[in-house]
């Protein structure tokens, strides 16, 4: 088998432009606020909130899915699953509305009702990652963040 200077070269400018193109930093979670349960017709709670990110980089990207767990006081509680096609500015805040189906049962339901209508704090974890696409690469983005949260109905 014959290698040509050609075909290592174009290679090597190959490996080069995708590395050149790839985010310097990562994107940052800075949290997430406007949290509200609603119960949807099932009755069941959905939680609505927006993520807030930072976008550290020179580029521009485009944020292609949402894959987060969100776990209260240990426990899962909700799956946070979107696909999507939202521009990300370079070298800025940007937000994400999110909207998941809480799973009370892994917490007790009447304790967690109970819970909620009095405004008790909780521990929420949001652990998973987003995947953004900067000039045709995905790229994976971890989340892991821990807050104390005031949940009320």
């Amino acid at each position: 088998m014959k290698i040509s200077f050609d075909s290592i070269f174009y290679s090597g400018l190959l490996v080069l432009f995708l590395f050149a193109c790839t985010p310097k930093e990562d994107i940052v979670f800075k949290g997430v606020k406007n949290i509200a349960v609603e119960v949807d017709s099932g009755n069941d709670p959905i939680l609505k909130a927006e993520a807030f990110f930072h976008n550290p980089n020179a580029i521009r990207m485009k944020l292609k899915e949402i894959n987060v767990d969100v776990l209260v006081e240990g426990k899962t509680s909700a799956h946070v699953r979107q696909n999507l096609k939202l521009i990300i500015p370079a070298r800025a805040d940007f937000s994400v509305p999110l909207e998941a189906k809480l799973s009370l049962k892994e917490l007790g339901l009447v304790n967690t009702i109970v819970s909620l209508l009095g405004g008790k704090k909780y521990e929420v974890q949001y652990v998973g990652y987003i995947r953004v696409k900067v000039h045709g690469v995905t790229i994976k983005v971890p989340v892991k963040h821990k807050e104390e949260l005031r949940l009320r109905l």
